[in-house]
């Protein structure tokens, strides 16, 4: 029996490791955007404990106005570093739009190859079908020609 042989392999293999890469860096830049976003979040709730440490414990009885102002140099500085997070995951996200463009064209890509192989191997399985039905009709001549002879010659 004859095996099917996708002369362009090589491209489909080359155009699924690309793909692979390309997952790979869309994993890595999603990696460092919930990074960024777990450390705002910890930051949020490092303000939020601080906030109600200072709401419950600080301002009853006497004020320590050193500490107030303490607290508010710790949330101004607080503010400044959510701020700046907030930047660089702004500027994450066009890297991760992009990485995900890129990937979806590759993914793409492979597509277009894996559909070319889908329909070569549909060709040639009907190809194979047409060439057994051949076989099968050329043997039944035969059969029919030698039984024929037999039938027709003196024993």
């Amino acid at each position: 029996m004859a095996l099917f042989v996708f002369k362009l392999e090589g491209v489909l293999r080359h155009r699924a490791n690309i793909e692979e890469q390309r997952r790979r860096e869309l994993a890595a830049i999603q990696a460092e955007m919930a990074m960024l976003e777990k450390e705002l979040a910890e930051l949020d709730a490092a303000m939020r404990a601080s906030e109600t440490d200072l709401r419950q414990n600080r301002l009853v009885g006497r004020l320590d106005l050193a500490f107030l102002a303490a607290q508010r140099r710790y949330a101004i500085a607080m503010q400044r570093k959510a701020i700046a997070l907030a930047q660089k995951m702004a500027g994450v996200r066009p890297k991760l739009e992009l990485a995900r463009a890129n990937l979806a064209e590759a993914a793409k890509e492979r597509k277009i190859i894996e559909k070319l192989r889908d329909r070569q191997l549909t060709r040639w399985k009907q190809e194979q079908a047409h060439h057994e039905l051949l076989e099968l009709d050329d043997v039944a001549m035969r059969l029919s020609y030698q039984n024929g002879l037999e039938q027709s010659s003196p024993a």
